[in-house]
């Protein structure tokens, strides 16, 4: 795939960083020297004074014991879609407020079928049984005792952006594409411990089986069990919060989200699937013939623009970075590509490393905005190949009756008066 290499530049030239950086500054400086011998404002806080949080002691340690984002980030929070269902069974996280890959613990995407159980951990267990020679019935202590690993996975929900086959929404890129986040997991190989149990000649499916009031259950290929599937236990180097799984979930890199199943306390090893309600009248493809694509487990390459975003408004003319984030359940991301004009023109941005397998991985792309409109894309490709598509050849591929699996190029329209909105191109 070749890459338009036409440049982007303004029509009138741009002064350099660092003078824009001093003109900001002397101008601080002339408002705040201003503001001294007049009533107290914010700006008696600006350089050259000495602001107010320097004229006495912080907050002490211990307070609050368990370390809290500072109130002026109170905005950042998960949040239910604009138009709920009545029973919403799902909270979204703020694409647009966060930095790096990492999804804090906090703001992680909930996704929940009959409530969070409380669980003691003691009385925890998790069994191992079916096709083995030696059924298990392992504690959290048993399994803190085996080898543990750690690594950074996506999560995404399988119904993310589902609008989005229809028309466009109308929220922030948290209300359509907030059903991802990525971690960093800690845990146990699930092959250490199918390894233990000892699998029979004839095993070759798993059903998964957590311990909420849903019961929820899934059927898992035993070769994604003995490849690089874990039973994490550990987000973000603490245990797991209740609303992921505590004490124990099912983490299958690149999978949907529905099969990653949390609060894991079975796990029973057989010779075929066991179609259970999650992969027969739910979570399959309905096609525009009317048949349903079923185990579409893999989620697909998809990336998407964070900043600037629907909602967002460009705040003057100049130089701003875009920049947002590109997974694949295949593997590690290649490249990204951006356009400036709906897809006309392409031009690679650039990553941040490590890009790692089934991860999230961090783009970035200078612009230069003159104030004229513009349609924002990106466009991921993995290791394997696989190039994001349009709307359009999803459509004409899938239709438009199914509800998963879209990973269709998001298209952000920048309006002359730096607003940003959510459009099908």
């Amino acid at each position: 795939m070749e890459l338009d290499r036409q440049d982007n530049a303004a029509p009138a030239p741009v002064p350099p960083p660092r003078r824009r950086f001093l003109a900001r500054g002397a101008a601080s400086l002339a408002a705040a020297g201003g503001a001294v011998s007049g009533a107290a404002s914010a700006a008696d806080n600006l350089p050259p004074n000495v602001p107010q949080w320097m004229r006495a002691p912080g907050a002490g340690f211990l307070n609050p014991p368990y370390g809290q984002p500072s109130p002026f980030e109170k905005h950042v929070v998960r949040k239910l879609p604009e138009q709920p269902a009545a029973f919403p069974t799902a909270t979204r996280t703020p694409l647009q407020s966060l930095f790096g890959t990492t999804t804090p613990n906090g703001l992680f995407f909930e996704r929940h079928h009959a409530g969070v159980p409380a669980i003691d951990p003691d009385q925890h267990r998790l069994m191992v049984h079916g096709l083995v020679d030696r059924p298990l019935l392992l504690t959290m202590k048993d399994l803190l005792r085996f080898p543990a690993v750690s690594r950074s996975h996506f999560i995404e929900c399988s119904g993310n952006s589902m609008a989005e086959f229809k028309a466009p929404g109308k929220g922030t890129v948290q209300d359509i594409h907030g059903l991802l986040s990525g971690a960093e997991w800690t845990g146990v190989r699930l092959a250490d411990v199918l390894r233990e149990a000892g699998l029979q000649p004839s095993a070759s499916w798993i059903l998964a089986e957590g311990a909420d009031a849903a019961a929820m259950t899934r059927s898992i290929p035993l070769a994604k069990a003995l490849d690089d599937a874990l039973l994490a236990y550990g987000q973000n180097g603490e245990m797991l919060r209740p609303e992921q799984g505590y004490p124990l979930r099912l983490l299958l890199p690149g999978y949907e989200g529905n099969m990653n199943i949390k609060w894991l306390r079975r796990l029973k090893v057989g010779d075929a699937p066991f179609q259970t309600r999650e992969e027969t009248s739910k979570y399959t493809d309905l096609m525009p013939d009317g048949t349903a694509r079923q185990f579409t487990f893999v989620m697909g390459v998809k990336s998407v623009i964070t900043t600037p975003s629907a909602r967002q408004v460009l705040d003057g003319h100049g130089f701003r970075e875009i920049g947002g984030l590109a997974w694949s359940g295949h593997g590690r991301i290649a490249r990204v590509e951006v356009s400036l004009d709906g897809g006309r023109r392409w031009q690679e941005a650039a990553l941040d490393g490590p890009v790692q397998p089934r991860a999230l991985t961090r783009f970035r792309f200078p612009w230069v905005w003159t104030g004229q409109e513009a349609i924002l894309q990106s466009r991921a490709v993995d290791e394997a190949g696989n190039v994001q598509p349009t709307r359009a050849a999803l459509i004409a591929s899938d239709g438009q009756n199914s509800i998963y699996h879209y990973n269709a190029i998001q298209s952000w329209k920048v309006a002359s008066n730096g607003e940003v909105s959510n459009v099908h191109v």
